[in-house]
């Protein structure tokens, strides 16, 4: 193996394992999979019209 192909060998696995640690922190980090974190706000209406689809609306 020539000196350039072994420097490039460490540069892409120096690169695949920031990427790998980079997720990892992400995941745990993000925790349940909500980022960013959900909105508390009330739901929106126009006149009759729900903020929902009326297949998921409970009269």
């Amino acid at each position: 193996m020539t000196g350039s192909f072994v420097v490039l060998l460490i540069i892409l696995a120096a690169v695949a394992l920031y990427a790998i640690v980079g997720t990892v922190v992400m995941v745990v980090r993000d925790g349940r999979g909500h980022l960013p974190a959900e909105k508390s706000d009330p739901p929106w209406t126009a006149g009759n019209l729900p903020s929902l689809p009326y297949a998921l609306v409970r009269f």
